[in-house]
């Protein structure tokens, strides 16, 4: 059993000959163009480690775990030579039966190519081997790679494959003299899409494209349509070929010829050709397939081939074109920054009435009897955008000297409105939740859903004045300060405004007591440290006591109860931390290091800099000058924390609607129309309407709402890949409002450029998050990298070196808190989460404004320049400040 001859081998042998092996075998016996070849066996493998004695040894050394266990394997399996009968066997098989010469030697072991794990890369490889010696410390050195460190942490990290009975076969085949080599997936593993193969291709021998030596041309074909899609020709700068016998044999790199470094190296036919040969063994296997290809002497060659493991869902394609679906003024700002991602059907059939209606009610507040004409919220390709008429926008700019009025004045109108806004939608929200959802028709409860939504639209609109009262007062006194009453060395003008309480701190600060109450109980805190506890669970870990674990939960859950409505995104698609902790869990579990940064720390230093600073400037200052600085911080110090107030509770609404959600969704997938309870959340809100009007009348749900949903959600994976162009129609008029644009379009290359949000510098890794599926693999001392920010992401400010988003502004969340966090910001770079990649090294240039990607020059520090937007803040603000500051002047000379 030595010995298998691959024509000898079948798919179901994977026990004696390895996955690799096996598959191989199979596609040979179909009449597929593989090399032949043989396979040394597993039970060469076992005679041999049986016969040196050497299992011992290797259970001792990975239950001993640690690192350097890949070299000890190696020394260890080098001091023994294979036993003579299984030397004589390989060496009969490759010089008489398969005539000596050159040879690829392919480590397959029993637990490679899985349906679940393909072990890709795990083991070794040898090319061009030539001589029984060199054959037989290849097929040596093969078995010792199944105890490298990476194989080793690999199966440990799939314990589905684990140590217990592991065996490693070895392929020994015919070298091809390869002109081109590559791999091809017949599935795209980039957009899921079945209908397409993606082939990559390089000069020479393959193992360039596998090791990722070489940038290789890479081939798309719709295998649907029998047609190229993409074709993108890179620079092969080297290229890896065999060595002659007669120079000894094995592989060499050398730098591939300019006149083919650019040149194709497969065109449409040699592609064609080479997709339907993948399209033949996908079918012959019955799925998916990752092959290894080789085109020597103008043939295709097969030499390796496994189940693709990690194909995608689906994703549809990225939108290239915004087609307006009215005439008018298409604006991404305000509310639009808490919903960064496409919205789904329903919420975007509640917001479309919600978001127009509050802001309606808005100006009749500001305006009484003044018809603004008509104000939509939309949604394009996905992305919600206000729409006005160039009526409206006229008759809105023309009331937005009322508004400045009211700021001007102090803003005791704007807050007192927001105050009084903020308890209405609390007790809104508390009526919808006084009835359980379990209770109420279906129609009742998409009801109740759609007067939530109306409510938190409705309280927006209190928001949107709080946060230009905020900006306004911060930048008055920004603007004052700096052109007037800053000395040479004097601190910069946001440390006078730091250090005080906000929703956010608030919460940062509830969870680093609870952590410090956890880390008085021992074995609680010993638990609750390993990400394998369910901290949700009814039953107490082992070693906790359930008192102990109750006043665990008791304690967390009132945690949640007073800010478990932060929201990472509007969409009540989106959880919160009320019903989906695990990010704020994540969050304590940073905190339970005796070593986390202690937030009360860091407050009070700040509050202590903050009054330093002022009580030095005011005593510089003196007299009146003095009573009129205080007057401008005094403002500024009290309305900036608001914003963050104003910000945290427009989430108040989803811990009430979420539920309301669920139930209706289990009723439809108890009525078999849909697979999950939140995929509700994907129908159009008429298609709702008529599903609960089903449930209620005891009728079947009509439609196929499971397809519908399915389609949806790929088309949302594309939409979500596209950067939504900040103002529509694309035109000069829309650029004049370029200053409103909370996002940067249009950028590339390696420099990002975006709103200066928080200074300072700091070169780190990046992590780019997507949401809060993402956060439990946030690290301490990356930089956090996200579309936009919310209050919901303050937990991870207290790790993250620095903070680069898409979209943002000098006054958003993510400038406010990273400010109080003392960590570089750069907001508003419109292409952050696009060009960045997670483990990137970035240098965030908070000072100045910019994102240096891997690959930029370094550049010499520069001078703040603030972007358009907080140029056009800050003179705004410079203005009325200057203006009130002369005001003051005249009133005290009188």
């Amino acid at each position: 059993m030595t010995i298998r001859w691959l024509d000898q081998v079948t798919r179901h042998d994977g026990a004696l000959a390895g996955g690799k092996g096996a598959n191989l075998g199979d596609l040979l016996g179909a009449g597929f163009p593989v090399p032949n070849g043989f396979v040394v066996t597993t039970e060469a493998y076992r005679a041999f480690v049986r016969e040196t004695g050497l299992a011992e040894e290797l259970a001792a050394l990975v239950s001993a775990g640690g690192t350097g266990i890949g070299e000890r394997v190696a020394g260890l399996f080098s001091g023994h030579d294979l036993p003579p009968g299984v030397a004589e066997e390989i060496r009969d098989a490759y010089s008489v039966h398969l005539g000596g010469g050159p040879v690829a030697v392919r480590s397959s072991a029993t637990a490679e190519d899985l349906p679940e794990a393909s072990f890709a890369g795990q083991q070794e490889t040898y090319l061009n081997v030539v001589g029984e010696d060199a054959l037989l410390a290849a097929v040596r050195d093969c078995w010792a790679s199944l105890w490298t460190d990476r194989a080793v942490h690999y199966r440990a990290a799939h314990p589905e494959a684990g140590d217990g009975d592991i065996a490693l076969a070895v392929v020994v085949q015919r070298m091809l003299p390869a002109d081109a080599a590559g791999v091809m997936f017949t599935a795209n593993p980039a957009n899921g899409r079945t209908e397409e193969t993606v082939i990559t291709a390089a000069w020479g021998l393959g193992e360039a494209v596998v090791s990722g030596l070489v940038d290789p041309d890479t081939v798309v074909v719709d295998t649907a349509t029998g047609r190229v899609l993409t074709r993108l020709i890179a620079d092969k700068a080297v290229r890896i070929d065999a060595v002659p016998e007669a120079e000894g044999g094995r592989t060499r790199t050398t730098g591939t010829p300019s006149g083919q470094r650019g040149v194709a190296v497969l065109d449409d036919a040699d592609a064609l050709q080479l997709a339907g040969l993948g399209s033949a063994i996908e079918r012959h296997f019955g799925g998916p397939q990752d092959i290894e290809w080789v085109l020597a002497g103008g043939t295709f060659h097969i030499v390796q081939a496994r189940p693709v493991t990690a194909l995608p869902e689906r994703i549809g394609p990225v939108p290239t074109e915004w087609p307006v679906p009215a005439p008018g003024l298409y604006f991404r700002a305000s509310i639009t920054e808490q919903l960064p991602d496409p919205l789904t059907p329903l919420f975007a059939g509640l917001a479309a009435t919600a978001v127009p209606s509050g802001l309606r009610r808005l100006l009749a507040e500001l305006a009484p009897g003044e018809d603004f004409g008509e104000v939509g919220f939309p949604t394009i390709n996905g992305y919600a955008y206000y729409r006005y008429t160039s009526a409206a926008m006229a008759k809105m700019l023309k009331a937005t000297p009322a508004l400045t009025r009211l700021l001007a004045g102090g803003g005791e109108w704007v807050e007192d409105r927001w105050r009084r806004r903020l308890e209405e939608y609390r007790a809104e929200v508390t009526a919808e939740a006084s009835t359980p959802p379990a209770g109420l028709p279906a129609r009742a409860l998409l009801d109740a859903v759609g007067r939530l939504v109306d409510a938190m639209a409705y309280y927006y609109t209190s928001v949107q004045t709080i946060i230009p009262l905020a900006a306004m007062a911060e930048l008055t006194w920004t603007g004052v300060y700096n052109r007037l009453l800053r000395a040479p060395s004097g601190p910069p003008a946001e440390t006078f405004l730091l250090g005080f309480d906000s929703e956010p701190v608030r919460a940062e600060k509830g969870l680093y007591d609870l952590s410090r109450w956890v880390l008085s109980h021992h074995e609680l805190a010993v638990a609750l440290a390993d990400p394998s506890t369910d901290a949700m669970a009814a039953e107490p870990p082992d070693g906790v006591s359930p008192q102990l674990w109750a006043d665990w939960h008791a304690r967390f859950g009132a945690h949640l109860a007073t800010h478990g409505h932060t929201l990472y995104n509007l969409d009540p698609v989106n959880p919160v931390p009320a019903d989906d902790p695990a990010p704020l869990l994540q969050a304590l579990r940073f905190d339970l290091d005796p070593d986390a940064p202690d937030p009360y720390a860091r407050q009070r230093r700040a509050a202590a800099a903050r009054d330093d600073a002022a009580a030095k400037l005011l005593t510089r200052l003196g007299g009146w000058r003095a009573a009129q600085a205080r007057t401008l911080l005094t403002r500024a110090q009290h309305t900036t924390p608001l914003r963050e107030d104003a910000l945290a509770a427009m989430g108040l609404y989803a811990p009430v609607a979420r539920p309301l959600l669920r139930e209706l969704g289990w009723r439809l997938v108890g009525a078999g129309a849909l697979d999950e309870p939140m995929d509700v959340c994907w129908l159009e809100l008429a298609e709702a309407r008529d599903a609960a009007a089903a449930l209620d009348d005891g009728g079947p749900v009509a439609g196929d709402l499971r397809g519908r949903v399915a389609a949806r959600k790929e088309v949302a994976r594309g939409q979500r890949l596209a950067t939504p162009p900040q103002s529509l129609p694309r035109n000069k008029v829309m650029d004049a409002f370029a200053w409103m644009y909370p996002a940067r379009e249009g950028q590339d290359g390696s420099v990002l450029s975006g709103t200066v949000g928080s200074g300072g510098v700091v070169t780190a890794r990046a992590r780019v998050l997507s949401g809060p599926e993402d956060f439990a693999a946030f690290q301490p001392g990356e930089v956090l990298v996200a579309a936009i920010t919310t209050p919901a992401y303050t937990p991870l400010f207290a790790m993250a070196a620095g903070v680069v988003t898409d979209v943002g502004g000098v006054l958003s969340h993510g400038s406010i808190v990273a400010r109080e966090y003392g960590i570089p910001a750069v907001l508003g770079t419109g292409a952050a989460t696009r060009l960045i990649r997670t483990g990137d090294e970035v240098t965030v240039d908070g000072s100045a404004g910019k994102v240096r990607l891997p690959g930029a020059e370094a550049e010499p520090p520069a001078v703040a320049r603030p972007s358009r937007t907080a140029w056009a803040l800050a003179g705004g603000g410079l203005v009325l400040g200057t203006a009130a500051a002369v005001w003051l002047r005249r009133r005290r000379r009188r």
